[in-house]
Order: structure tokens, then C-alpha cells, then sequence
């Protein structure tokens, strides 16, 4: 971890009045929202209300058509290429769905940003793999190709390849997609030991409330393009809002 991790409560993550729009379809129309050090912030809303678009804005993939975002007090619309990429080395992306390189094993894709960003030597390199797959509890997978293991173990696989070179923010798109509801459970209880062991910050986007109501500690609703409800974990979950408690069925 990096030194601004000791740095409880700052902000690593606001976003101000962004909007986005795709031809004449509005995604986001003034999100605002800030996710302090240390902490697991749960995006949640209907299908095409922008959760996978703002996580791709966070990490500069896309950029806003107004507003701002900033990055451990980096503005992503004014640092410089080589600043972003930097930047982009402190964020460990769990996609949803996994990414990983069919043609090298689970250990020469975990070894692949630090060979790439790195100047470890491969002893290093060995056992940093060695180390993040025994913290994602699957010591022996390093040999094995994507296509032979389980849905499951490739989720696990990703969480290992996010945080292989130790960032201090992750960002989870959909992590419980396409898994039963045993295996979520197990992801999702590996999130919330991956995130009290390492003191990382996070943000979670996801539909599935049993994922959400594990790992986060706070979650924001996004309705219409903008943040609709934003609450702590427990009152999320006991909703007054009409339309969260129509969302959430409850």
C-alpha cells in the first residue's frame, strides 16, 4: 500500500455534476458523489442508469460532456497522458466478465502488469502471484489455463489479478454476474476480507442486494441520471423512498 493510505476520511474519488449523454440518450445527468479512503461505496440502479458508465469515467475510459472527476485530487480532464496512465497503475478493475487471457496460465496473467510496469525480477514477480493467489485462497491455480477452471475460481482469479500491484482503490463492475448464489456468497464474503485485510477503498457496482449488503458500507441510487438516494448500508436497506423501496422490492 501507499502512503495515503494511513490518510483515513480524504476523499479519493468525487465526481461533480457529471453529465453524459450518447447521441441524444442522457446516461448521466449531474452525478455527484465523493467515496473517502478506506471505505466500500455500492452503486445500485436499473438497467441503464450509467453504473458501469461512471466506473469507466472514473478510470478515465470515457470522458464527461460536462462536470468533473477527480482522482486522489487529480482533475482526469487536465493530467496529462503519462500522469493518467500512472494513475491507472493504482487502480485494480474487476471485470464482469473476469478478462482473462485464454492463452497464458492464471500465474502468467497475474504476472503480466507487473512484468509490464514493473522492474521486479521474475523471482519477485513468482512470489508476488504466489502471494495474492494464496489471498484469494486458491494456492494451487497458477499452472492452470482460464479454460479449466470454474466460473467461480476465474472471479477469484481476477480479484488476484486487480490486486497484484497492490493499488489503493478498486473498482468491482458486476463481480457477481453469471455466478450461482453459493459461489456469490463466497465472492462476495472474499470482497469484504479482501477490503478489511488490505484497507483498500472500493466501489461495487452491482444489482444483487446480497452483494451489496456484504461488502458495502455505503451506496448511492442512481435514478434519471443523477444520485437519487445515498445512505448507509443498513438504512439503504430500510428504505422511505418510495422509488428505492420500489426498486429494491420491498
Amino acid at each position: 500500500m501507499t502512503q495515503t493510505q494511513n490518510n483515513k476520511g480524504e476523499v479519493v474519488v468525487r465526481l461533480t455534476d457529471v453529465y453524459k449523454a450518447f447521441g441524444p440518450k442522457e446516461i448521466l445527468r449531474g452525478v455527484s458523489f465523493e467515496l473517502r479512503r478506506g471505505k466500500c461505496l455500492g452503486i445500485m440502479g436499473g438497467s441503464g442508469t450509467g453504473k458501469s458508465v461512471t466506473l469507466r469515467h472514473i478510470i478515465g475510459l470515457m470522458q464527461p460532456d460536462a462536470g468533473k472527476i477527480e482522482v486522489e485530487g487529480k482533475d482526469l480532464a487536465t493530467i496529462s497522458r503519462h500522469n493518467m496512465q500512472e494513475m491507472r497503475k493504482n487502480i485494480g478493475y474487476v471485470f464482469q466478465e473476469g478478462a482473462l487471457i485464454n492463452w497464458l496460465t492464471v500465474a502468467e496473467n497475474l504476472a503480466l502488469p507487473l512484468r509490464e510496469n514493473t522492474k521486479l525480477s521474475a523471482d519477485e514477480i513468482d512470489a508476488k502471484v504466489q502471494e495474492k493467489l494464496e489471498l484469494v485462497y486458491i494456492p494451487d491455480a497458477g499452472g492452470k489455463f482460464p479454460s479449466e477452471i470454474s466460473g467461480g475460481m476465474k472471479k477469484r482469479v481476477g480479484l488476484a489479478r486487480a490486486l497484484i500491484t497492490d493499488p489503493d482503490l478498486i473498482l468491482y463492475d458486476e463481480p457477481n454476474a453469471g455466478l450461482d448464489p453459493e459461489i456469490s456468497r463466497s465472492i462476495n464474503r472474499l470482497m469484504r476480507e479482501v477490503s478489511d485485510r488490505l484497507n483498500v477503498t472500493s466501489l461495487v457496482v452491482e444489482h444483487r442486494i446480497e452483494c451489496i449488503q456484504t461488502v458495502a458500507d455505503e451506496v448511492v441510487f442512481l435514478l434519471d441520471g443523477h444520485v437519487h438516494v445515498r445512505d448507509n448500508v443498513k438504512s439503504f436497506f430500510q428504505p422511505t423512498d418510495p422509488r428505492l423501496k420500489e426498486f429494491l422490492g420491498v
